[in-house]
């Protein structure tokens, strides 16, 4: 028999260097623990099924024989080598495992070794985003253009729609994007400056085969991302982002049959680009037409980060009626997200004090999410969002399945307001992809994360900030009540979350010492709070996050972990 490290180090295609250190979280190799969590709550995976991956990602590759006998040597109850051999399959068919055959020297043999199955080498949960020309590039989007034109060209001619936000890098994309496009026979309708939701909108309610959006969303000026949403206006399915993937590669391999190269069109067969500021219109007027009150008399405040929404927001409050204060609508290519919008709130909430307003909304780069402030000037999270509207839902019979959906980075205090109202909650991995995914597999009508983007199925597909801070006005406006008076109810954990810039995310948390001071906090705050540690899925960051009764202890105990990590030499 072929021996465990014989396997690992000569035949597998994965195999590891003298010295290397291989690690199973995500964008530069495996599947990610976000991933597993959205599978789990999908129903794709039971306690069984984690049990087989824990020990997958402990031991790296595993026959079957093998991970039988440790899961016994564990009196974990497995039943029958054939009953694991079943579960492994499920694995596989929802692409979290993946199985490679290997011969032994003699050809006798031959070895079925499981491992983590490999996820998106470039396209993340919300995208392919990195710094403009640095590792995300003009060849790359031009290559992404072009595989998009001919793969939805292949029955008919591709029409397209692209948006993008107000980034100076966005146009030098565009450009690339609509050349690789019409170049394979695609005819690329423009929206220019405008949101990714109504990127989204279009794409499904104008017969588009796709929709691009050029965002990096709450990020620098200096990162962009390229956003691909499907005929639906949801998230492009995963299976078609590795095609993208292996075409960027040059090692396509679809319809039986391998591509090292795209054929080009000719002639009358070159795609033509069209100016459809009109979509993006028709999206402004189907926000209007959302409006259920009039906005007349009330004075609402705007931050639109110098991003996406500075010419959307403003038309669409004028025109229900309201007195519009707007700040942060100036861009100038450099300035979006600076100091400004839903990650920089606390220039609204001194705007909206100062000038007496009854409510402010803050938007994010591309607008797909929304932060609140009420009239005293206090930050309403997307918590506070979610239970609000979901508590008017309830009370009107609307909030079918009687569930809102959450992710797992949503504070105590929200599940506790939850239980004394008699509404159900899921959570999901962080990311709206996964909260969408649960909402239409399980028909509920509204989720949502903490940092604002907020999904409201019955009217859009995907967070929509603007479409948000309607209907947050909406419930104001029924109830006759301010932002602070609806949002009272909710009583928030004291939260202190550190974004720690490092060297090599993984690594960061995979590290023993950073893992030992996490499980010490955990332990020390019991059932009074908790850690969440995570990375970022578009930036070089790992968050260090802890609830506890009182701020003194979060920021005690994010300290400790915080120091742990920058003690490693991971902090940069």
């Amino acid at each position: 028999m072929v021996e465990d490290e014989k396997i690992k180090t000569q035949v597998s295609p994965f195999a590891m260097k003298e010295g290397e250190i291989k690690t199973f979280d995500g964008k530069d190799g495996y599947v990610s623990i976000n991933q597993i969590i959205h599978r789990i709550n999908l129903g794709h995976i039971s306690e069984i099924h984690f049990k087989i991956l824990e020990l997958v990602n402990e031991f790296e590759f595993m026959t079957s024989r093998q991970i039988y006998q440790i899961l016994v040597h564990r009196n974990v109850d497995i039943k029958s080598q054939d009953k694991l051999n079943n579960k492994l399959e499920q694995l596989i068919k929802t692409k979290i495992l993946t199985r490679y055959y290997f011969s032994t020297e003699d050809g006798k043999c031959i070895y079925r070794v499981y491992c983590l199955e490999k996820m998106g080498k470039y396209f993340g949960t919300d995208g392919f985003r990195g710094e403009a020309n640095v590792n995300l590039t003009v060849e790359h989007a031009f290559k992404v253009g072009r595989f998009l034109g001919w793969y939805f060209g292949k029955e008919h001619k591709a029409q397209i729609v692209i948006g993008k936000d107000t980034r100076r890098s966005s146009y030098m994309f565009e450009y690339s994007l609509v050349a690789g496009l019409t170049a394979s026979g695609a005819d690329v309708y423009l929206l220019h400056v405008t949101t990714t939701p109504s990127v989204s909108y279009v794409v499904r309610t104008e017969n588009f085969d796709c929709g691009i959006m050029i965002s990096a969303s709450h990020n620098p000026y200096y990162d962009n991302g390229i956003k691909l949403i499907d005929c639906y206006g949801e998230k492009m399915p995963e299976e078609i982002l590795l095609l993208v993937e292996d075409y960027i590669d040059g090692k396509l391999h679809v319809f039986d049959k391998d591509w090292s190269e795209l054929p080009f069109a000719h002639r009358e067969h070159i795609g033509c680009t069209v100016d459809y500021v009109s979509g993006r219109n028709r999206y402004m007027g189907y926000l209007i037409s959302l409006g259920i009150y009039s906005f007349k008399g009330v004075k609402v405040g705007l931050d639109c980060a110098n991003g996406s929404s500075w010419n959307i927001a403003k038309s669409v409050f004028d025109a229900l009626g309201a007195d519009t204060y707007v700040i942060n609508a100036q861009p100038n290519g450099l300035n979006i997200n600076n100091n400004a919008g839903s990650t920089h709130i606390e220039g609204l909430q001194k705007f909206v004090v100062e000038k007496g307003l009854d409510i402010g909304f803050a938007y994010d780069g591309d607008a797909d999410r929304c932060l609140c402030v009420d009239e005293k000037g206090n930050v309403i999270t997307g918590d506070h969002i979610l239970y609000i509207y979901g508590c008017y839902m309830k009370e009107r019979g609307k909030l079918l399945t009687n569930t809102v959906v959450t992710t797992v980075m949503s504070n105590f205090g929200l599940y506790k307001a939850f239980d004394e109202q008699g509404i159900g909650y899921a959570k999901t991995a962080v990311g709206d992809k996964y909260v969408y995914e649960y909402m239409a597999k399980n028909g509920c009508r509204i989720g949502g994360e903490q940092s604002g983007h907020i999904i409201f199925s019955k009217y859009a597909s995907t967070g929509d900030g603007i479409l948000t801070s309607l209907k947050m006005m909406e419930v104001m406006l029924a109830k006759k009540l301010p932002m602070s008076k609806l949002a009272e109810p909710l009583k928030i954990y004291p939260q202190v979350l550190e974004n720690v810039r490092v060297t090599d995310k993984k690594a960061a948390q995979n590290d023993e010492a950073v893992q030992a001071a996490v499980k010490a906090v955990a332990e020390a705050l019991g059932d009074t709070g908790r850690i969440l540690v995570r990375e970022s899925g578009t930036e070089p960051v790992v968050r260090v996050m802890v609830e506890a009764t009182d701020h003194d202890t979060c920021q005690k105990y994010v300290s400790q972990v915080v120091e742990t990590i920058k003690s490693r030499g991971y902090g940069v």
